[in-house]
């Protein structure tokens, strides 16, 4: 990487940082471009040299959000395998148990950022020039959590008995429910949706390697 290839990563790294700073607080909608650039220490020339609009901007935010979430959940599943009894014939729905316990401690930032995602998917239903990008993105982090899903039903032998992008779509859709719940109600959810109700849901979709649908 060239010193000004490097550079140009470092500034879109901190107008990215700034602007999920200011997307929290203020949300997509009322941020100004102003104060990103003055949060990460630029002027709008910066800004406009490397995203093209606000729009760009919360999608390189997305990527880089939805990234440490798919870093998050596999290293949960990962311990939860390692620490797991792979005799246990229910090993897996344990493992996804443990997985969502480890996942929920971050619940609250969650909240934060599935406003901020609902609010910038209602936009892309309106603007036909978003929905492509939008779905893409998504798709990207629906893949990654898919072969998440995979390698860990692989090392537990086990199988979905659906496509992993149906089984994938249902997980993260009890998932934004639970927080859209937790949020409309103004409830402390507890998390038995992740620890309880999805792990008994995923029993469903799973049989053993060796055993015929």
């Amino acid at each position: 990487m060239t010193g000004t290839t490097r550079r140009r990563a470092q500034t879109r790294e901190r107008l990215i940082d700034a602007a999920y700073e200011v997307f929290s607080e203020l949300g997509i909608r009322d941020a100004p471009v102003e104060l990103i650039c003055e949060r990460a220490g630029f002027t709008r020339g910066a800004f406009y040299s490397n995203f093209a609009s606000k729009e760009e901007l919360f999608l390189a935010v997305y990527e880089v959000q939805m990234q440490e979430r798919v870093d998050r959940l596999r290293a949960a599943v990962r311990a939860a395998i390692d620490a797991a009894d792979t005799t246990d014939p229910d090993v897996a729905t344990d493992v996804l148990r443990q997985a969502g316990a480890l996942f929920m401690e971050s619940l609250t930032a969650d909240r934060t950022w599935y406003l901020l995602t609902a609010e910038f998917h209602a936009q892309a239903l309106r603007q036909e020039e978003l929905r492509g990008p939008t779905s893409a993105a998504q798709q990207r982090f629906h893949d990654s959590l898919a072969e998440i899903l995979l390698s860990a039903l692989d090392r537990l032998a086990f199988r979905l008995t659906v496509d992993p992008r149906s089984a994938v779509v249902t997980i993260t859709g009890l998932y934004t429910t639970m927080l859209e719940r937790t949020i409309i109600d103004g409830s402390d959810e507890d998390g038995s949706y992740v620890t309880d109700v999805l792990p008994r849901l995923f029993a469903a979709l799973i049989v053993p390697s060796d055993k015929d649908i």
